[in-house]
Order: structure tokens, then sequence, then C-alpha cells
């Protein structure tokens, strides 16, 4: 009888030891990466702003008065989670002036593909994603006027990218609008109660280029151009041999140019690899998104708050886990192809190559300690 009661108590302390080994080690990890809880304090911030923007959007007396051909609660809660990740300021009061500009800067993107794309859309299949090309280059040009510049060219490029995503017209211009206030407030409120609990940390992507050489142009307005003619590339591949979704083969060239060939080299690396890695991972996890949509939104959430601790100085787990965070996202949403899912793995490979030659061919861009 003892010998039974041993055993079932060798047992239950062998499951349990099983489910405290691996909380232990991502505790760990995580007082490595964030030892002061500051970023995961930011991506509760984030979520809390998606959260709080898409509520608000999907309230009957807002949604029925403002006509869209896509979910007002998405869009909002879209241009305030990219506007809080592009934040970072110290203050409240300077925060608060950014997030606000930023969720303009993300409905200006949006007003200028639904502008734009309009009579591009007469001439072909991929000719609406010339627009993007202009948030691309802006992406990179934007990032000489400082932290906020660089949030401004990407909310622009998210922008479009949402715009082009959710083929938006003329028809939707209020909805957007309305989106961007909804927004600016839902992303505003959260770091106001955050306070002084964050500290700002500067992110790569949005990191300004290499000093200018003496007599030469702004570097940023090379990386522009890196970026522009990378994504200008893949729309006449999309054009070509038609891409399963080439927006985010352009979303991958835009990004992963950096101030020097060889911070592109290693962007391109950590963005590729954590990408192979997030894709399987939410390929994984369909079973449950089809029957548990719930707790696939939490999982969701989980790896945006690990997508803003690791952002600032590890790339490849950010990318691993934004990849993640949009397969089992669209699966929840009802998107189950798999080939589409899995092919936000292989166009992410070649809008990193295409970034990558960009930087290594057109106007080559040295770090500060190269040699001329």
């Amino acid at each position: 009888m003892n010998d039974n009661r041993q055993g079932s108590a060798d047992l239950r302390w062998k499951f349990l030891r099983g489910i405290l080994l691996p909380v232990a080690a991502v505790g760990r990890w995580l007082d490595r990466v964030d030892p002061g809880t500051h970023r995961r304090i930011k991506g509760l911030r984030l979520v809390t702003a998606y959260g709080i923007a898409a509520a608000l959007g999907t309230l009957q007396d807002i949604a029925h008065s403002v006509p869209s051909s896509i979910s007002l609660g998405y869009l909002a809660g879209s241009f305030a989670l990219w506007a809080s990740v592009s934040e970072g300021k110290a203050t409240r009061v300077e925060s608060s002036r950014d997030l606000m500009l930023l969720s303009l800067a993300a409905a200006l993107g949006a007003v200028l593909f639904v502008v734009l794309s309009r009579p591009l859309q007469l001439v072909g299949r991929a000719e609406p994603e010339l627009v993007l090309v202009t948030g691309a280059f802006l992406v990179g040009y934007l990032k000489r006027f400082g932290i906020l510049g660089a949030g401004i060219g990407s909310q622009i490029f998210i922008g479009e990218l949402l715009a082009y995503g959710a083929r938006l017209t003329t028809d939707d211009l209020w909805a957007i609008g309305v989106a961007a206030l909804i927004a600016a407030l839902a992303s505003v409120v959260p770091r106001v109660l955050s306070g002084p609990a964050e500290r700002p940390v500067a992110v790569a992507a949005l990191a300004a280029g290499p000093a200018p050489a003496p007599g030469r142009r702004s570097p940023e307005l090379f990386m522009g151009l890196q970026a522009a003619i990378g994504a200008l590339i893949i729309v006449a591949l999309n054009g070509l041999i038609g891409l399963e979704e080439s927006a985010w083969a352009i979303t991958a060239c835009t990004y992963v140019v950096a101030g020097s060939a060889t911070g592109t080299i290693q962007r391109v690396r950590r963005r590729i690899l954590g990408t192979l890695i997030g894709v399987p991972l939410g390929l994984a996890c369909l079973p449950i998104a089809e029957h548990a949509p719930l707790l696939i939104w939490a999982a969701a959430a989980l790896a945006m708050v690990v997508y803003a601790m690791a952002l600032p100085e590890r790339y490849d787990i950010a990318c691993a886990a934004f990849a993640f965070t949009l397969i089992v996202t669209l699966a929840a949403s009802g998107v189950h192809s798999v080939a589409l899912l899995a092919a936000r793995a292989w166009e992410t490979l070649l809008g990193g190559s295409v970034g990558l030659v960009a930087a290594m061919i057109i106007f080559p861009l040295q770090s500060s300690g190269s040699k001329k």
C-alpha cells in the first residue's frame, strides 16, 4: 500500500516538474531579455490599444453610422497597434502627441492608396501595388527625421498595406478617418496609464541611417531608394508570375534595408530565420484555430507581447512571434488554405533576398567603421 502511494506521489511530482521546468525556463528568458519588465509593459500596452480600438469600432452606434467594406474595428485596431509599436518617447505628453500623429499617418497611407490606386486598377493586376512603392521609400527616407519620422514613414506604409489588403475604395474614406480617431484615443489611453513604468528603447527597424559622408546626400535617401526599387522589382515579378501575397514580400524587402550592407545582411538572415520558425508553429496550430478561436487569440496576444519585448535587440525572435501571430489570426478569421498561409515563409525569403540585392547593388551604404 505504501509502495502504491509512493508511486503515485512520484508520478505527480514528475508531472508537476514537467510543467514547472518549461515555465521556469520561460521566466528566465523573459528576465534576460527584459530585466526591468519595461518592454513587457509596452507589449501589454499595444495589445490593449488594439483591443480598445477593435471594441470601439464594433460598437453598434459607431459601426452602423460608418459604411465600409472592411471591419471598422479591425482597421482602427491595426492603426492603434502599429502606432504603439512605432512610438518611443519617455514622457506621457510626448508619447500621446506622437501616438496621435502616428494614427493619422496610418490613415494618410490608406487614403493615399485609395486615391492613387484607382486609376492604376484599370491598367493591370499588379498595378495598384505600385502605390506600395511610395510607402517603401518613405519607410527609409523619413528616418532622417528621427524616431517620429521613422514611425510616420512606417505608418504610412502600413496604412497602404491595410488598404491594399482590404481593397478599400473612395467609399471607405469616411471609415478611414473615423478609424484614425478611434486609434488615436485607443493608443493614448494605455500609454497614459503605463506612465513611467516604460523606458523607451530604440528599435533597429526604425533606427536612422549612418552619418552622411562629406559632400554626399543623406544615407536615408539611399535607403529609401533601395527599398522602393526592391519593392518595384517584386511588383514586376507579381505581374509576370503571380504571387500568393506579394505584399508580404514587399514588406520583407522594405524592412530589411538597414543603414549598411552588413546591417541589411544581418536583418535579412534574422527575418528569414524567424519567419521559418514562426510560420510552422502557426500552421501547427491550425486545428486549434478552427475549434478554439478564443484560445488562439490569447496566444496571438501573448506572441505580440513577445514581439514588443524582442524587437529592439532580437529581430529574429520578433519576426518569429509576428509570423506566428499573422498565421493564427488569419486562420481564426477563416483563412485555412495551407498553401496561402505557408506562402508567408517563401515570400519573406523572396522579399528579403530582393532587399539584400538592392542594398548591395543600388547605392550601397557602408557602416561608419568600414573603409571607403
